[in-house]
């Protein structure tokens, strides 16, 4: 089974072996010590609806813990509940709702989404029963104020509330974030926080000073519970007094919320409870100081990585003095122009380099957006920021025809073993090329296990590998 296990882990590229530089996702390396206590039986073998009187130490974990992230984010109250950012985003759009309803306007029913916005944030809208109306984005990639203005004027009288990002999906401070709040309230709206980015606040602002009303944390990004493979998340949400009233509550579980909320927008009363330990034990060991050189580390790694690669790939946007948040978009378009290079032929190709790719193609369609993370050393940076440079070098041979367009390292990327150890070899590159770019690589390389996948052919034409239903006739009889 040991060896089974090892060989399923020697085909992942995961974080044990190389930076994970996803823009938004926050995919940072966690330490072993956050992880243990969710294998205690105290935390592992109890039931989401055992009696509290058995379960009294888990409360006060639950308690402590929400008491700290109030504290972190300057809210009045926090509700663990919800199981997602998305679901965080949903509870707290419909604790807007009620706080309007309960205020006699039921009619606000508008809410204001910037162009910028995650699709996660008009999918909640939809969901809550909101109208969406897009707010526009000006060149630097900040909401553009008015825009903003005149469209939540046009809906005074139905404004509901305005779904902002800070730092923006951009990688960029919105140097307006007071006055967008401003205008919000001002047209009897409210303004929800998507608390994606945190990790470039943490110790140095709390987002509920800035005129939020309410906002989603993603414990399973910022606080340090594992992210990806489908869960468990956590997205707690912060929010003002105002809104406290209507957090999530439960039905079987007086103690898990307000008697006036919302209801419960999970099954169990305090959502993933059993990965709430990796978060408490994060902020525990962090302390006030700890966190806030976690903020450093974040807000440097990403502007250290834009710096040294922006003479190479055109950063998309940035802030005052040139400066990005956590994370930045570089401009891979002009490339495809040049050379036929796209965005996914980069992200192949840093597979062959030993890195996941970043996000690609979001939130700017042929772009890549990458976010170095706080627990990243410098050595990791420079590996990571070597390898683009030298993939740039290879775009430029194909810009000067020394390769082909359809018959490149790029586009051929990834290189697996069976492709480099077989006999014939009809490519205008070298198979030291293709496998090892850099000489570093030769003393421990990462092979993929997969060629390239064409994406887009499997996303359009979906297989379907159920049984037929006649085959299941001779089992009912």
């Amino acid at each position: 089974m040991m060896r089974f296990l090892k060989r399923l882990e020697d085909r992942d590229l995961a974080l044990n072996r190389a930076m994970i530089p996803l823009g938004s996702c926050t995919m940072k390396l966690n330490a072993a010590a956050e992880m243990l206590p969710i294998g205690w039986p105290g935390f592992a073998d109890i039931h989401p609806f055992a009696p509290l009187d058995q379960a009294e130490g888990y409360l006060a974990m639950i308690r402590d813990l929400e008491r700290r992230l109030k504290d972190i984010t300057g809210f009045a109250a926090v509700s663990l509940q919800p199981n997602a950012g998305a679901q965080g985003e949903y509870a707290g759009l419909l604790a807007i709702r009620k706080y309007h309803a309960a205020n006699g306007q039921r009619g606000r029913d508008v809410c204001l989404i910037p162009a910028s916005a995650h699709g996660t944030n008009p999918a909640s809208a939809t969901m809550a029963g909101l109208a969406v109306v897009v707010v526009e984005c000006d060149a630097a990639g900040n909401i553009d104020l008015a825009d903003l203005g005149a469209k939540a004027a046009a809906h005074r009288d139905r404004l509901a509330a305005l779904m902002v990002t800070y730092p923006s999906t951009h990688g960029v401070f919105e140097a307006g974030i007071r006055d967008i709040c401003r205008i919000v309230h001002d047209h009897g709206g409210q303004v929800y926080m998507d608390g994606a980015n945190l990790n470039a606040l943490v110790g140095y602002c709390r987002p509920a000073l800035l005129g939020a009303d309410v906002m989603h944390i993603n414990l399973h990004k910022t606080f340090a519970i594992p992210h990806g493979g489908g869960g468990p998340g956590v997205g707690p949400i912060g929010v003002a007094a105002h809104l406290a009233p209507y957090l999530p509550n439960h039905p079987l579980v007086p103690e898990a919320g307000p008697s006036g909320g919302i209801g419960p927008v999970a099954a169990a009363p305090w959502g993933s409870a059993g990965v709430l330990s990796i978060s408490w034990s994060y902020i525990a060991l962090m302390g006030s100081e700890g966190l806030k050189r976690a903020t450093e580390a974040a807000l440097l790694a990403a502007n250290y990585v834009a710096r040294r690669l922006r003479p190479h790939y055109p950063v998309l946007y940035t802030g005052r003095n040139g400066l990005v948040a956590h994370e930045c978009i570089l401009d891979t378009r002009p490339l495809k122009e040049t050379s036929g290079i796209t965005a996914e032929d980069i992200a192949k190709r840093l597979m062959d380099y030993g890195f996941h790719a970043p996000t690609m193609s979001f939130p700017v369609p042929g772009t890549l957006m990458v976010e170095p993370t706080e627990s990243e050393p410098k050595a990791e940076l420079d590996r990571f920021i070597q390898a683009m440079i030298a993939i740039k070098g290879e775009i430029a041979r194909i810009e000067r025809g020394d390769w082909p367009r359809a018959d490149n390292p790029l586009r051929n990327a990834p290189h697996t073993a069976d492709m480099i150890a077989a006999e014939d070899w009809a490519h205008p590159y070298s198979r030291e090329v293709a496998a090892f770019p850099l000489a570093s690589l030769k003393t421990g390389k990462y092979w993929p296990p997969v060629a390239r996948v064409d994406n887009v052919y499997g996303d359009r034409h979906v297989v379907c590998v159920c049984p037929p239903p006649e085959s299941t006739r001779d089992a009912a009889e």
